[in-house]
């Protein structure tokens, strides 16, 4: 039986939100919407962690949803970043999204506050009756403070709209139990787990290296599908060390904005907390870039 949400599989890029001069800068985003359309990706991610969704004013969290929404015009699937830690926000910004033209909506586990799993359902429960809009979970621990379990999941799973999630465990047994017990569609939360997911059975990955190579992570989702399992491997190797450095260097998305700034693709201006790459992992990321033939 073919898995809910399979038309969120491949490649999705969580795209940074470009600045400048503290402003959102549109024209820049505009044109990262076209060159993923170039590049061949197949959907986008606004607004997530990469994005800095949590330095964001809710006008510009909206705006940037708007402005990819707009531009992308059915050319390129959209996955709305609308998670909050409050429910009644993530109705409103689910709202906003669908009725700019999203996709899908991705909404990370509610954070901070640590709901019970009973908290968890009803939360997702209360979007998805009051949107309708297929929903992507995100399960991402290390940020949230809270790991919604395999048996939360697949509770949740049974919501009509709830058709996929992004799993950022950097577990396979609970990749392989959300697999198991539930018809959703998985895709990967880390670049580096994501031949690993596909062999499990998942579907593509919610990428952050998509930013800066997309055909590479595209290669290695052909390859995997096609049965070439010596060129997903030999995609796999070739991406690693740079998948490792987005997320080993320092907070995403510092390292990527960084990456992107060194590659005259964007302004490398973040918002605070999120401070510049320090020296020596510039100095390490740069030699990454070289060695990988992009410098």
């Amino acid at each position: 039986m073919p898995r809910k949400g399979e038309q969120f599989a491949g490649l999705t890029v969580a795209i940074i939100t470009p600045f400048k001069d503290g402003k959102v800068d549109e024209v820049a985003l505009k044109k990262l919407v076209d060159w993923h359309i170039a590049e061949g990706t197949n959907g986008l991610c606004p607004v997530g962690t990469t994005g800095e969704s949590p330095t964001l004013t809710h006008e510009e969290h909206e705006r940037v949803i708007a402005i990819v929404c707009q531009h992308a015009a059915g050319r390129i699937k959209v996955m709305a970043g609308t998670g909050s830690n409050s429910t009644l926000e993530a109705i409103e910004l689910t709202k906003f999204a669908k009725s700019v033209g999203a996709d899908g909506a991705m909404m990370v586990a509610p954070y901070y506050n640590k709901p019970t799993g009973e908290g968890f359902y009803q939360h997702y429960k209360a979007v998805a009756e009051a949107v309708d809009i297929p929903i992507i979970l995100y399960n991402i621990p290390g940020r949230t403070a809270k790991n919604m379990e395999p048996d939360v999941v697949a509770r949740i799973a049974e919501i009509p709209n709830v058709v996929a999630i992004k799993e950022a465990t950097g577990s396979m047994d609970q990749a392989s139990r959300t697999l198991a017990e539930t018809n959703l569609t998985v895709l990967s939360g880390d670049d580096s787990l994501t031949l690993p997911l596909m062999a499990l059975g998942g579907s593509g990955i919610v990428s952050v290296v998509g930013n800066i190579v997309p055909k590479d992570m595209l290669a290695l989702l052909a390859a995997f599908k096609a049965g070439k399992l010596t060129e997903a491997q030999a995609a796999h190797y070739k991406l690693f060390t740079l998948c490792r450095d987005m997320l080993g260097l320092a907070t995403n998305p510092i390292p990527v904005k960084a990456a992107m700034q060194m590659l005259g693709r964007d302004s490398g201006e973040l918002r605070l907390p999120m401070t510049p790459l320090g020296e020596a992992e510039a100095r390490k990321l740069r030699q990454t870039l070289v060695s990988y033939g992009l410098l």
